[in-house]
C-alpha cells in the first residue's frame, strides 16, 4: 500500500482533494455507525469501520494524509431534517478551514425556500436517494433542482444501486432528471456502482455530469458488486483527463485504511496525468480552489 502523502508527492501534487467524506452531528453519526455495525438493510454485508473517532481526531487524520480539501456531505433521510443538518455543516466548515460548506435537501414543503436561502453559501450539495427513499424526479424537488442547476453548485448524488438496490436507485431516474434540468452539475457517487456503464454514459453525454471514485475499484467493493468492467477503462481515462472524475473515499465510514482507495486508483494504470486530474486538479477546478502550493 502507499502512504497518502508520498502518493501525492510522487505525482508532484501539493496534497489530495477528496470530494466524498462524511462529517455529521454526533448523534446522527452514532446512528450511521450503528447501521454499519449491524449490517443494516441498506448495507447488506458486514462492514467493519476502520475509523471511529470524534471529529477533531478525524480531521487531523485527513490532514496527516495530506488531504487539503474535503467535505461533510450530510444527507437527509426524512422531512424536517435537512435544515438541522445544513446548520450543523455550516458550523463545521466555519471551524475547519479545509472543509467545503455542504448542504442537503429532501422532497418536502419548503425545500425550494431553504435551498434558495443557502444557494450563495453552499459549495457542495449531497443527495442520497437510497437512504432517503425518494425519487430524484419527485415534483416537490423540481424548483429546487432548477435553482441548483442555475447556480452551478455541484451535487454529490448517490443514485447507483450499490450496495443495495431500492425502487428509487439506478440510472433511469437520473436520466429523467437531466432531461428536465440538463445544466445540473452532478457528481455521481461510487462511479455509479453497480450501473457503471450507464452512469459513465450519462457523464459522457452531459457537460456537467461527473463521477467520483468512492470505494470503486477497491477489493472490498468489487467483492460486493463485481469488478469495474475492463472495457470501460479507456472511456474512464478520457473522462478523467477531461476533468470529470473526482477522488472520493467515503472516509471515515470505510472498512479499510484510506490508502486502499489510492492504491486501487494507481492499479488501474491509467497514467500519472489521470491521477493528477482525479486527485487534485479536477476537484480544485470544481470547487474554485486556487493553487495551494
Amino acid at each position: 500500500m502507499v502512504d497518502p502523502r508520498s502518493f501525492a508527492e510522487e505525482l508532484g501534487l501539493p496534497g489530495l482533494m477528496d470530494i466524498h467524506t462524511h462529517f455529521l452531528p454526533p448523534r446522527v453519526m452514532a446512528k450511521v455507525r450503528a447501521q454499519f455495525d449491524a449490517a443494516g438493510p441498506l448495507i447488506g454485508r458486514p462492514w467493519p469501520l476502520h475509523y471511529r473517532d470524534d471529529d477533531d481526531v478525524l480531521v487531523e487524520t485527513l490532514r496527516s494524509f495530506g488531504v487539503r480539501r474535503f467535505t461533510a456531505l450530510p444527507y437527509a433521510h426524512r422531512p424536517d431534517m435537512a435544515e438541522f443538518l445544513n446548520d450543523w455543516a455550516a458550523g463545521f466548515a466555519a471551524r475547519v478551514p479545509e472543509a467545503a460548506v455542504c448542504g442537503t435537501f429532501f422532497p418536502e414543503p419548503g425545500v425550494t425556500s431553504y435551498v434558495a436561502s443557502r444557494a450563495s453559501s453552499v459549495e457542495v450539495w449531497k443527495v442520497h436517494v437510497q437512504v432517503g427513499a425518494f425519487d430524484v424526479t419527485d415534483p416537490l424537488l423540481d424548483e429546487a433542482w432548477g435553482l441548483v442547476a442555475e447556480t452551478g453548485t455541484p451535487v454529490v448524488l448517490h443514485a447507483g444501486s450499490g450496495p443495495v438496490a431500492t425502487e428509487h436507485t439506478g440510472p433511469a431516474p437520473v436520466a429523467a432528471l437531466l432531461a428536465r434540468h440538463p445544466r445540473l452539475r452532478l457528481v455521481i457517487a461510487h462511479a455509479g456502482a453497480p450501473e457503471y456503464a450507464e452512469f459513465l454514459a450519462l457523464a459522457e453525454a452531459h457537460e456537467r455530469v461527473a463521477l467520483d471514485t468512492t470505494m470503486a475499484f477497491t477489493p472490498f467493493f468489487e467483492e460486493m458488486g463485481g469488478a469495474y468492467p475492463a472495457e470501460l477503462l479507456p472511456q474512464l481515462r478520457d473522462l478523467g483527463l477531461a476533468g470529470k472524475v473526482h477522488l472520493g473515499s467515503d472516509f471515515p465510514n470505510i472498512p479499510y485504511p484510506y490508502d486502499v482507495q489510492l492504491d486501487a486508483l494507481a492499479r488501474l494504470d491509467l497514467g500519472d496525468d489521470w491521477l493528477r486530474a482525479v486527485c487534485w486538479s479536477s476537484t480544485a477546478a470544481l470547487l474554485g480552489v486556487p493553487s495551494l502550493r
